[in-house]
C-alpha cells in the first residue's frame, strides 16, 4: 500500500509565507486548503484568521507552486508574501490547517497592519538605517530565538512570546524613546509577520517614524553576503532544520525535543541535557515525575520502533514476503 505521505524529491522547497487580508468566513477556505495539501503530499503549517494566512509548509517544488498559486487567487492575497528555501529531507512529519483569532498573536484588538504597518526596507538598505546612531533597532522574536543570533546591537525585548510585546514596549516607552524628538524605530522578525504587526502596533501608540526589514532575517540572509552582513549567530526557524546561516544554509543547532529551543553542541554538554527529557533551558520547568514520564515515552517509543523494524513471521519463523 503506498505511503498516505509520499516523499518528495530532494530538495525539499520549503515555502514560509503570510498576508495580511481581510477573509469573511475562513473555514471553507481551511477545507479546499487542508484538501489540496493533502492531495499533493504537502506537509506543515497554515493558519488562518480574519486578518489573513500564516504558515510555512514543505513539498516537492511544483507541489508547493500548486498550492501558492491557490493562496495567491483568495481574496487579497495576489501579493502574498513567500521566501521559498530547500531542504535536503522534509521537515515536517504532518500537515495542519487551521483557524484562529490571528495569524500571529498579539492580543490587541484593532490593530490593522494592512492600514498602519511602517516603512519596509530592503534588505540590501538595512545596513544603512540599523548602522545610523539614530535608529534604535529591536528584535521582536522571543528570546530563546534571539538567543543564537541576531543584528548587531539590536535591543532583545527577553520576550517569551509575541503576545508580551505591547506590554514590553509600554513599560519601556520612555526609556527607549525619552522625552524629546522621536528617534527612528527599526524592527525586524523571522519572516517579517511579527515585524509588521508590531510597526501597525508602534504606530496605533503615536510613534512616528517606524520601519521593518522587508521578508525577514530569511530575505537578508538570502540577499547581504556574509562579508557585508551585519547579522551574528544563526536563525531559529519553526521546523526541523532548526537553524539557518547565511545564504539559508543549515546551521549547527538541534532542537530539544521536550520543549523546542534550539541547543547547541555546548548545550548539549549540560548536565541537565537528556535527550527527549529536558535541556538547560527547560530543565527547571518540569518536575522530576514530569521528567520520569518523558523518560518512560522516550522508552516506549524506542521498544516500539525496534518491534516495527524485527521482519514479520509466519508460524514456521519465515519471513513474510
Amino acid at each position: 500500500m503506498p505511503s498516505a505521505h509520499p516523499r518528495s524529491p530532494a530538495p525539499v522547497s520549503v515555502a514560509a509565507l503570510y498576508r495580511f487580508a481581510r477573509f469573511e468566513d475562513c473555514e471553507p477556505l481551511r477545507a479546499a486548503l487542508e484538501a489540496l495539501c493533502a492531495e499533493q503530499a504537502i506537509r506543515g503549517t497554515l493558519l488562518l484568521a480574519p486578518e489573513g494566512i500564516n504558515g510555512t509548509i514543505a513539498g516537492a517544488p511544483d507541489s508547493i507552486a500548486r498550492v501558492l498559486a491557490h493562496i495567491r487567487a483568495l481574496p487579497d492575497c495576489a501579493d502574498l508574501d513567500v521566501k521559498l528555501s530547500t531542504a535536503a529531507a522534509m521537515p515536517f512529519e504532518r500537515m495542519k490547517v487551521r483557524v484562529k483569532p490571528e495569524i500571529v498573536t498579539m492580543g490587541e484588538p484593532g490593530i490593522d497592519p494592512r492600514a498602519a504597518a511602517g516603512t519596509y526596507v530592503a534588505p540590501h538598505d538595512w545596513n544603512a538605517l540599523i548602522a545610523d546612531p539614530d535608529t534604535i533597532v529591536i528584535d521582536t522574536r522571543n528570546d530563546y530565538e534571539v538567543a543564537i543570533g541576531s543584528f548587531a546591537g539590536a535591543i532583545d525585548p527577553a520576550t517569551r512570546s509575541f503576545r508580551e510585546f505591547p506590554e514590553w514596549f509600554r513599560g519601556k516607552r520612555e526609556e527607549l524613546l525619552g522625552t524629546g524628538r522621536q528617534p527612528r524605530v527599526a524592527m525586524f522578525c523571522t519572516g517579517g509577520i511579527r515585524c509588521e504587526k508590531s510597526t501597525a502596533f508602534l504606530k496605533e501608540e503615536g510613534v512616528e517614524e517606524v520601519y521593518h526589514l522587508k521578508g525577514g532575517i530569511l530575505a537578508y540572509l538570502e540577499a547581504v553576503p556574509e562579508a557585508d552582513s551585519l547579522w551574528r549567530g544563526e536563525c531559529y526557524v519553526f521546523d526541523q532544520r532548526v537553524a539557518i546561516g547565511h545564504g539559508l544554509a543549515p546551521g549547527s543547532h538541534d532542537a530539544c525535543l521536550a520543549c523546542g529551543r534550539p541547543i547547541s553542541a555546548q548545550d548539549a554538554a549540560s548536565p541537565h541535557y537528556e535527550a527527549e527529557v529536558s535541556c538547560a533551558a527547560c530543565h527547571g520547568e518540569r518536575s522530576e515525575e514530569q521528567r520520569a514520564t518523558l523518560r518512560e515515552r522516550r522508552r516506549q517509543a524506542a521498544l516500539n520502533a525496534a518491534a516495527a523494524a524485527r521482519p514479520r513471521t509466519r508460524g514456521t519463523g519465515s519471513p513474510v514476503r
